[in-house]
């Protein structure tokens, strides 16, 4: 062959190209169509079971009063607050219902043999019980932290402090807020950095909270230190001379001391005990 005289290149059969692409994707849609019914008819099934059991479910928790658990958190005031009714066997049921349908939404996927989706599936599958664990360890959470506030509140209730029930918020919110990073992490979240932000805004808050709080308490604790040295020194009844103040003792509590002194009463401040000069007046 000549070198100088030009090779004529052959252009590819296009009509055969045509012909070769329509045969596979003939072949493919009628290989994938067996598997595209046979994922339809396994998530019918599924469905169909999800219903049927979360309908059992519920009825059988209503039946057995485990409503009335979500009863108590609707008790709480945070939850009151937010105009929302929880019941705990719908959550449940639900929670079931999307359970089941996600189990065989992945046997479905695995049918069709499409290995992204059914990855992704299975992962939402292993998320599900992570999530319900996080689901209990709130509601608990929930409980034990509203029962914590109703303890402060009683407590600064019996020693007569005012602010009681804003301490008690306060211990209300602290434990809740541990309760979420908590939750969170039983989740498989990651919370570094929320308990790091968590840690420095608690401890900004504490510092303030002591400083102002033992500033504007400092009179109300001296009453009631001074209250557990001087209080079994009287008793209702009593006639006591105190600073020219004569009465009789009507009431003794953790801050105070009340006379009734004529036609009125006069309170006195248990700190004025320890430094004032009492005279008994009963024989």
């Amino acid at each position: 062959m000549d070198p100088n005289v030009p090779t004529v290149t052959q252009l590819p059969n296009i009509t055969q190209i045509l012909i070769n692409t329509f045969q596979t994707l003939i072949a493919q849609f009628i290989n994938f169509v067996p598997k595209f019914i046979g994922a339809g008819v396994v998530l019918a099934i599924g469905i169909l079971v999800a219903k049927m059991l979360s309908a059992v479910v519920q009825r059988v928790l209503k039946g057995a009063g485990f409503d009335r658990f979500g009863e108590k958190l609707n008790e709480i005031d945070l939850i009151r607050q937010l105009q929302t009714e929880i019941k705990l066997s719908e959550i449940v049921s639900k929670v079931l219902y999307y359970f089941i349908l996600l189990v065989f939404i992945t046997a479905a996927t695995e049918t069709l043999g499409i290995a992204a989706i059914t990855g992704m599936v299975t992962s939402l599958v292993n998320f599900i019980p992570k999530l319900i664990a996080a689901a209990i360890m709130l509601q608990v959470g929930v409980l034990v932290a509203d029962v914590l506030k109703q303890g402060v509140v009683s407590l600064c209730a019996s020693f007569g402090i005012s602010s009681g029930r804003l301490l008690g918020m306060v211990v209300f919110f602290f434990f809740l807020i541990i309760t979420i990073i908590s939750a969170l992490g039983q989740a498989g979240i990651n919370t570094e950095l929320l308990e790091s932000s968590f840690n420095l805004l608690i401890g900004a808050v504490f510092l303030a909270f002591a400083v102002g709080y033992g500033l504007a308490s400092r009179d109300v604790m001296a009453n009631i230190l001074s209250s557990f040295y001087a209080k079994n020194k009287f008793k209702e009844g009593q006639t006591i001379r105190i600073e020219g103040i004569t009465g009789q003792v009507l009431q003794v509590d953790n801050t105070s001391l009340t006379l009734r002194t004529g036609e009125s009463t006069t309170t006195i401040p248990m700190q004025m005990l320890q430094t004032k000069t009492i005279e008994f007046l009963d024989k």
